[in-house]
């Protein structure tokens, strides 16, 4: 990927949710691994909103990129 080239789409959140909650994406990632299995994205999205505290703008990018990843 070229250095001057944008982030676009979820992955633009990840530095942003990094810096807010002090863990890697890597680490989101590995929750929602243990907790996708049947889960709708807005059920997983609520869980992490409620369960860890992730603003909703957050929950929604890692969800998203999450299940984009996985198909």
């Amino acid at each position: 990927m070229d250095m001057t080239e944008q982030v676009k789409g979820p992955a633009s959140y990840f530095p942003s949710i990094e810096k807010k909650y002090g863990r890697p994406v890597t680490h989101w990632f590995a929750l929602l691994d243990k907790r996708a299995s049947g889960l709708k994205h807005m059920e997983l999205v609520n869980w992490l909103k409620s369960e860890h505290g992730l603003g909703h703008g957050h929950a929604n990018a890692l969800v998203a990129h999450h299940q984009a990843r996985s198909k």
